[in-house]
């Protein structure tokens, strides 16, 4: 396996074998489930589909409720696929634990749903410093964000303009982060950094090749 889904704990911190002080996300990774195997001679790639979090039978369609039943398992929150796998690794209905993916040291990528912090400005979502400087008439415009397009021609705003607008709320991908240490009792995994996403959302934790 090549990756797990988790949950967001929250943050906290160690000390490392220097005395250093290091920042680190608590991921309740696992334990997860083999929802369906997927082969190249029926699907086109191998990959597994692992499901995380338990969800209420009356919030599931009878197809997804069916799905689920093969597996021997109840229906699921989560469902992710990981591709590129050993096909004799995991059947259909196995359970997969986090010390079975990943070991301290281990360099990782993170993939979330970013924080939503709703319409914002350009100051806060582009990082515009405004005008400075309340001078020459400039009363009001410390945080506005200028002009937006030109004249006559093209008579129109480009896209990609960076304006005011919905901020967060995102797939947001952190590459390179650290396994500090694992707790396979606990099924809890420390991961060096900041990690995207509030506290109980879910997480897909893969390992870098």
């Amino acid at each position: 396996m090549n990756g797990i889904i988790g949950k967001k704990v929250g943050m906290t911190s160690i000390f490392d074998d220097e005395g250093r002080n290091i920042a680190c996300t608590v991921v309740e990774a696992g334990p997860c489930v083999v929802t369906q195997v997927l082969d190249e001679e029926k699907d086109g790639y191998y990959a597994l589909q692992v499901g995380y979090g338990d969800a209420k039978v009356k919030n599931t369609t009878n197809a997804m409720l069916g799905h689920f039943e093969k597996a021997k398992t109840g229906p699921k929150r989560k469902v992710v696929e990981f591709r590129d796998f050993d096909a004799v690794e995991k059947s259909l209905g196995d359970i997969i634990r986090v010390e079975e993916v990943f070991a301290e040291g281990d360099a990782v990528n993170a993939v979330g749903t970013s924080k939503g912090k709703g319409f914002q400005g350009v100051v806060k979502r582009h990082g515009f410093r405004g005008v400075g400087q309340a001078t020459h008439g400039q009363h009001n415009r410390q945080r506005a964000p200028g002009s937006i397009g030109a004249a006559s021609y093209p008579a129109r705003v480009f896209k990609g303009m960076r304006m005011a607008g919905q901020m967060g709320n995102e797939r947001v991908k952190v590459m390179n982060l650290k396994v500090v240490k694992v707790f396979p009792e606990k099924n809890l995994i420390l991961i060096k950094g900041a990690i995207p996403g509030h506290k109980g959302s879910y997480v897909i934790i893969e390992r870098r090749r």
